[in-house]
């Protein structure tokens, strides 16, 4: 996940002692890599959205966590000392006891995020959600008006989402916009920027394509086309920075935007690249997050390295806590995502910015071609900018 306004405006931002690792607060989970678990609280969804990685229906699902599961998930977590639980689905709303958990666990003293749809925040919700104490609502928009109804595969799914935004607004929740870089929603880029202004989100993230589930039938960005996409969104956000109104953007799921974000400033502004590249650094990139600063359990209660990577397990915490799973991973695979960057082999093993970069997607990779360390098939880099002092002298 890279900030943009932080790496790119210098205005701090709220999670930078835990993305960045700077300021006296920065909390002991930032200095020892604790991840932020993505729990896929159910695979039930009121949606049936092109891109969705869980291939979630309108219909229940046996085997998910029951009640008192969650409860003793959540007490494992805690005593971990993670930083946050982000609850996703599936649509987290659509199981009736969410809610009741997260209580729960807030009693614990764990700090939650709410990954949905927004089609089912009423106004009384959206009062129990802030009433609970979530950190951050992230609701889902891929589009405006049709386009997103379209590609969510429901008629006035935008207005319900829309809706559910304002319901959190008004009651002093934080929300989010969160949005899909494919080649169905980025024509409407321009004006979900325009939305963010009108509508005063405080902060929207913009997810670039992993094609699984179903997601491999969305069709993703070609290089040139992404490369459009982040200058606009590093143009947009530049422009809230300059007016006094900043927002917190966020672009998530490819590490290739550290190194194109570094190249807009270092032609220009070599100091803000130098103090970028120094907090890129520190964050690492790919090379702490899959398998070590981020963890997924899918609604069965299985552990994954991330919520993409579901094809490798490193047990089920029906069986044994979390905390052991991750501590002792018996996946020799799990135990090469710890230490990629001295396995990643093509172009990401050459390229000059592996130390803020981190060698790519592993699931994006793994996912197109079955082959875990082959070049991150996002990447949207050069040949030329990702050269080598070494290679550029022997031009």
């Amino acid at each position: 996940m890279l900030n943009v306004t932080r790496l790119l405006c210098d205005i701090a931002q709220p999670m930078d002692a835990l993305r960045y690792g700077r300021g006296a607060d920065a909390p002991s989970s930032a200095r020892e890599r604790k991840p932020v678990v993505v729990w896929n609280v159910s695979r039930t969804c009121n949606l049936r959205c092109l891109h969705c990685y869980s291939d979630s229906n309108a219909r229940a699902y046996p085997g998910e966590l029951t009640f008192e599961q969650g409860k003793a998930l959540l007490e494992d977590l805690a005593a971990f000392g993670v930083p946050a639980v982000l609850l996703s689905g599936g649509e987290p709303l659509a199981r009736g006891d969410i809610l009741a958990l997260a209580t729960y666990g807030r009693t614990l003293g764990l700090k939650f995020t709410l990954s949905t749809n927004g089609t089912l925040i009423n106004r009384k919700t959206a009062e129990r959600i802030r009433e609970i104490g979530f950190a951050y609502v992230g609701i889902s928009l891929d589009g405006i008006g049709t386009t997103n109804d379209l590609f969510r595969g429901m008629p006035g799914a935008f207005h319900r989402a829309v809706r559910g935004m304002r319901n959190c607004r008004e009651v002093g929740q934080k929300v989010g916009l969160r949005l899909t870089l494919t080649a169905q929603t980025v024509d409407d880029l321009e004006a979900i920027f325009d939305f963010i202004d009108t509508e005063k989100i405080e902060r929207a993230c913009f997810y670039h394509l992993v094609p699984t589930g179903r997601g491999r039938q969305a069709e993703g960005l070609a290089p040139e086309r992404t490369r459009q996409a982040m200058e606009t969104i590093f143009r947009r956000t530049r422009e809230f920075a300059e007016r006094g109104d900043p927002r917190e953007i966020l672009t998530v799921d490819n590490h290739a935007d550290a190194a194109y974000l570094y190249l807009s400033l270092e032609a220009s502004q070599p100091q803000a690249a130098a103090r970028a590249y120094d907090l890129l650094s520190w964050n690492g990139g790919a090379k702490n997050s899959s398998g070590i600063g981020i963890a997924d359990i899918d609604t069965q209660g299985n552990v994954h390295p991330d919520q993409f990577f579901q094809s490798v397990t490193l047990g089920n915490v029906k069986d044994r806590p979390f905390s052991e799973l991750w501590s002792e991973p018996g996946d020799p695979m799990v135990l090469q995502l710890r230490d990629q960057t001295s396995h990643v082999t093509g172009r990401c093993s050459g390229c000059r910015f592996l130390p803020i970069c981190g060698g790519g997607f592993r699931a994006r990779a793994y996912n197109a071609t079955g082959d875990l360390w082959a070049s991150d098939p996002g990447c949207y880099l050069s040949d030329a900018e990702i050269a080598s002092d070494a290679e550029i002298a022997l031009r």
